[in-house]
């Protein structure tokens, strides 16, 4: 966008381009960050956060701890639970029993998007729960019992 540009209206056309680029791109996860949006398409933070914030009207994004924002798309619903629950889904999902070994603090980063802080006190979580042996740097983290799913009534 040029200077130049009556600016009443800027912050639609950017929120049109982002959601084409949602659309064209299934595996996007998180919007551009707000300097980028800034920087490519020459607007100011204001005009880039109004943006972001039709986009969150629309139910296309959220904002995320960090100052990031996250695609909601329609076809699927984000899981808001606690990070130390969907943790402990981990279990069931890659079949482990006890004994095995829990993946690292570093692969759950990459896998949960969060940030390793956020995955350290989750993981702190798990052990007081009993639920997770071991662990600290360098060490191993294993699978000490398998959670049960309780049913609700």
């Amino acid at each position: 966008m040029s200077q130049q540009a009556n600016p009443r209206g800027t912050f639609l056309k950017i929120a049109d381009l982002l959601r084409k680029q949602i659309k064209d791109d299934p595996a996007m996860t998180e919007l551009p960050p707000l300097a980028g949006v800034m920087r490519d398409h020459k607007v100011s933070r204001g005009v880039a956060i109004r943006a972001f914030g039709l986009l969150r009207q629309e139910g296309a994004a959220e904002p995320v701890p960090g100052g990031r924002w996250r695609v909601i798309r329609p076809d699927a619903r984000p899981d808001r639970r606690p990070l130390d629950q969907r943790l402990a889904d981990v279990i069931a999902a890659d079949g482990l029993d006890v004994g095995d070994a829990f993946p690292s603090a570093s692969a759950l980063v990459d896998r949960f998007g969060a940030s390793r802080p956020t995955v350290t006190k989750a993981l702190e979580k798990l052990e007081a729960a009993g639920v997770l042996a071991g662990g600290g740097q360098g060490r191993v983290r294993t699978v000490r019992a398998v959670p049960r799913r309780e049913g609700r009534s």
